[in-house]
């Protein structure tokens, strides 16, 4: 997906002119561009990459058992007010025939992270991605994040969080193994926020 910059550039100049500011000299001057730049080469830079190419793997060892990746940080944008949402990535899963690299799991969540996003989708993307490239017997998401949608503006309650689940395979279908992932993952079964 090619990104128009200047068009993007333009755009933030007329919001900063509707909120009444001159867009000049020293203080607003470069604003339009940087904004321009900042959301195309970070904020949703992940419309530039397709997940699944970034995940590389090796076969795994007969027998293997669940592998499970914590805290890994992520942040994206909510696509309802353009507001960063951040926080963690736990994810788990039970392979097959093939092991991610570790590094590329966290790939995959930033690729998915850094496009316009709800968390519930975020989830549910990142355990699909993994679930059609490694094919494992099940894949398993949870992600805690803070919202500044809800605690810079509306409710404004600071600090709260959001966790949201995905599920595939053998963690969606049998509660013995979902709770196992879930021990894996944070320690006590149930999905942890930051301590």
């Amino acid at each position: 997906m090619r990104m128009d910059r200047e068009s993007m550039a333009a755009a933030v100049r007329a919001f900063l002119e509707a909120l009444g500011q001159r867009v000049e000299g020293p203080d607003l001057g470069d604003t339009p561009e940087r904004v321009a730049r900042a959301w195309a080469e970070d904020l949703v830079s992940g419309y530039a990459q397709d997940p699944a190419e970034l995940l590389s793997w090796t076969a795994a060892p007969e027998g293997s058992g669940a592998v499970a990746v914590r805290d890994v940080s992520f942040a994206s944008v909510c696509i309802h007010h353009l507001l960063p949402f951040f926080g963690h990535a736990h994810v788990a899963y039970l392979p097959g025939r093939r092991l991610a690299g570790l590094s590329k799991i966290g790939r995959v969540v930033e690729a998915h992270a850094r496009r316009l996003q709800i968390q519930e989708r975020l989830s549910a993307e990142i355990a699909d991605t993994l679930q059609r490239v490694l094919e494992p017997r099940g894949v398993l998401v949870v992600l805690d994040a803070e919202h500044t949608c809800m605690t810079l503006r509306g409710g404004r309650k600071f600090g709260s969080r959001m966790r949201t689940l995905a599920a595939t395979g053998v963690y969606d279908t049998d509660d013995q193994a979902r709770r196992e992932a879930l021990i894996l993952l944070t320690g006590d079964g149930a999905p942890r926020g930051d301590d």
